[in-house]
């Protein structure tokens, strides 16, 4: 791997890591305020929703400048959000504004490596990108947990300035002003990224004709044969994932009787399984191998409803690893395959554009129906039971679309794997 390599995984780190820590942050934030949980849930949801309203403007945008550049400006969209939070501005609000941010940053930080990498790298690319990201969750949310923890977060507000009064008075308030600097320093990796040499392709004049190249770019990659079957599943998988931060922390608070600290170790532990198995993914996958793991999904379906009858702690610690190893294994090489026909159709940032649109909608409308049936008085138990049936159900459907794919377009099919294997071989 290149050394800019390096420093993109360094700048990706630490942005991941705080983005993380800020949600159980903002999740404490809520809870001490009696926030009501629908509120709470609804964290998720907002954090995706500049993902899909900005959908169209974001991979333009990355493509029109240095990515390396293009990070940095939306690490200080975080920081902005996170002042909001601290100045009074409600959560939920704020934290859309961190989304937002966010929402320009992941552009550019996917769409760098079809331009650093070959396309032989790409599944291995994706492998270190998914398991650093992952190792940033788990250490994300153990830090956010301990920031506003009984331990760390007397000693944080005990910080006193001579003549200055900051209003920060509580744990929550503490942990969002220690996750400001850690934002700057991702900001600082950022300026050291290389340029790569691929040409700019420049923004239009007329912003609105964006809309259209979006939505065409959007139904090419969903008639693509391949490019419909990745984008599902990948759509799919991470809208569990998202979810699941908050799902985690609702089931242990019913369960286990755990508070935000306890519980963010938990997520921690899902975590540490999406990061084997995503390395793991990395070492036996190949970028043609992608939609031979549809049918894990469905596994990881059933195993979410499993959750409600676990209320033990030694049982719950693997059981939340395997079922964070299955999403890990599922998404390295349909990541990867998506990105390959992405940036053939269309080039790099708009086809991770599409692809931020499509996931983060996703995770947007399972949060929302998750929060609001926690809203209309709905058991977390019961929320939890219908989360994983739909789970189940689409990749089911999934499954189901792309064996018929393979029976009625099986030679155009079997063509597209082979330019991805002969495009491997070649890079």
């Amino acid at each position: 791997m290149k050394r800019g390599f390096f420093i993109i995984m360094s700048a990706q780190f630490f942005s991941s890591l705080a983005d993380n820590a800020l949600f159980v942050a903002a999740v404490q934030l809520l809870r001490s305020s009696k926030a009501p949980e629908w509120q709470q849930a609804a964290l998720v949801p907002m954090f995706a929703l500049f993902y899909v309203i900005l959908a169209p403007f974001v991979g333009a945008f990355a493509d029109s400048m240095p990515k390396g550049r293009v990070m940095l400006v939306s690490n200080f969209i975080k920081v902005g959000g996170c002042l909001l939070m601290l100045f009074g501005t409600h959560p939920l609000m704020a934290y859309a504004i961190v989304g937002l941010g966010a929402a320009a940053y992941s552009p550019a930080k996917y769409g760098i490596l079809t331009e650093l990498l070959p396309a032989s790298q790409l599944v291995k690319a994706n492998g270190w990108i998914e398991g650093l990201t992952i190792a940033s969750i788990i250490l994300g949310v153990l830090l956010g947990g301990q920031l506003v923890g009984s331990v760390l977060s007397p000693m944080l507000l005990s910080f006193d300035f001579p003549l200055i009064d900051t209003g920060i008075d509580s744990a929550p308030e503490a942990a969002i002003s220690v996750l400001i600097f850690v934002y700057l320093v991702a900001a600082w990796f950022n300026t050291h990224i290389p340029l790569t040499g691929v040409e700019m392709r420049p923004m239009p004049r007329r912003i609105g004709s964006l809309l259209p190249d979006f939505w065409t770019c959007n139904l090419r990659l969903w008639s693509d044969r391949l490019g419909q079957i990745s984008l599902a599943a990948t759509t799919l998988i991470w809208g569990v994932a998202g979810n699941l931060r908050f799902i985690v922390l609702a089931w242990a608070a019913a369960a286990l009787g755990y508070s935000v600290t306890q519980a963010s170790a938990l997520q921690g532990v899902v975590a540490i399984g999406m990061a084997v198995g995503a390395v793991v993914a990395s070492l036996r996958m190949r970028l043609e191998d992608g939609p031979r793991v549809i049918t894990l999904g469905i596994g990881m379906g059933l195993l979410i409803i499993m959750l409600i009858v676990i209320t033990n702690v030694w049982v719950a610690a693997p059981f939340l690893i395997l079922l964070g190893a299955l999403g890990g294994f599922l998404v390295v090489p349909m990541n990867a395959l998506l990105q390959h026909r992405g940036h053939n159709l269309m080039g790099a940032g708009r086809s991770i554009a599409v692809q931020n649109f499509n996931e983060q909608a996703c995770i947007l409308a399972l949060g929302a129906a998750y929060s609001l049936s926690t809203g209309l008085g709905l058991p977390t138990f019961a929320a939890i039971t219908a989360f994983g049936l739909v789970i189940a159900g689409f990749m089911w459907l999934i499954r189901r679309w792309h064996r018929r794919n393979c029976v009625v377009y099986r030679a155009e099919v079997e063509h597209l794997l082979e330019i991805a294997r002969n495009d491997k071989l070649e890079g």
